[in-house]
């Protein structure tokens, strides 16, 4: 009986772990025959586990979607990435999932072997949540990567940064993740041209059962190839001032030291890089500057350079006169 729930746990694994196995292939990798195979399936099926069978050539086992979540068998190693995931997620600008992941991450560490635990608990993981971005619906980021995957075409109700409320017909590619927002990339049909879509701002029409109800549709080749680096370029010029300065920093020290996702950052050796920012105004751009703890030289635009000496003033009237400079004398009044 022990070798038999072995089995079955190990036959589970496997059909977690891949879309799809042969009869044989689990055969070989179960140490039995076909048919054991087979009779083991049936004993998960009658478990409610939802495995599926495909008859003839080229077909096989897998483990499709059931009526309820049936328990998870992980690794060390995935058990272990599971747990930091859950730890980081109150930071992911997603709305709702910072209690939800805290109960999840609980209700997994009460069952993780005290190695594991001790793997999670030494992760120099710490959490900061999105400072002013606006959280992102759980259920529209669901709704989103199914029709990405299924490649269905959306229809979505869309508010552009002015107010402005549209209906467009997309075909959905992929999800970004880009500095504190979520954003789709997607061929809009109407404009017969690419768009990169703020995910807190879009509203997707759905049938009655919540699932998209477009047409499926052949898959385009994402400008550059990288659905990351098409949005970097797409939405970092949407704010109205623009600045450009030279940093005395490596590229990559800037990139994780600025926090706005509205940057462009060209590397111009080992240790100075070119920094473009799209920002609101100019003290925005003065306020994200002077957070670099590097120096840096304006190249433009002068309104830049005016902002930036008024926050130089600020500055040192906060400090006060340095130690041992003359401040002005009291004023002396008569003594009656």
């Amino acid at each position: 009986m022990l070798e038999t729930s072995a089995r079955l746990l190990r036959l589970l694994s496997l059909l977690q772990a891949r879309p799809e196995w042969t009869g044989p292939e689990l055969a070989e990798r179960l140490g039995v025959t076909t048919r054991t195979v087979r009779r083991d399936v049936d004993k998960l099926r009658g478990l409610d586990y939802p495995v599926e069978v495909d008859y003839g050539p080229g077909g096989g086992y897998r483990l499709g979607s059931g009526a309820a979540l049936p328990p998870l068998l992980l690794d060390d190693d995935e058990a272990v990435a599971v747990a930091v995931t859950l730890r980081t997620a109150a930071g992911s600008g997603v709305a709702g999932t910072g209690e939800t992941a805290l109960a999840a991450l609980l209700k997994l560490e009460r069952i993780l072997p005290s190695r594991l635990r001790h793997r999670v608990a030494a992760m120099p993981v710490a959490t900061v949540a999105p400072r002013v971005a606006s959280p992102v619906d759980p259920s529209v980021l669901a709704v989103l990567g199914a029709a990405c995957h299924d490649r269905r075409v959306l229809e979505v109700d869309y508010t552009a940064r002015d107010g402005a409320s549209t209906r467009r017909r997309i075909e959905p590619v992929h999800l970004v993740a880009w500095g504190r927002r979520w954003y789709l990339a997607a061929w809009d049909r109407d404009r017969d041209d690419w768009r990169t879509l703020r995910v807190d701002r879009l509203v997707p029409r759905l049938g009655p059962d919540g699932l998209p109800t477009g047409p499926r549709f052949a898959p385009r080749a994402i400008p550059g190839g990288d659905p990351a680096a098409f949005v970097a370029r797409r939405v970092a010029d949407v704010r109205p001032f623009r600045s450009v300065v030279r940093v005395e920093a490596p590229a990559e020290r800037v990139r994780q030291t600025i926090w706005t996702d509205q940057v462009r950052i060209e590397a111009l050796g080992p240790d100075a890089c070119r920094v473009a920012l799209s920002t609101d105004d100019a003290r925005a751009a003065g306020i994200i500057l002077t957070g670099l703890d590097a120096d840096f030289v304006v190249e433009s635009p002068d309104a830049l350079v005016d902002e930036l000496r008024e926050i130089a003033a600020r500055y040192e009237r906060a400090a006060g006169p340095s130690p041992g400079q003359p401040t002005a004398p009291p004023t002396s009044q008569p003594i009656p």
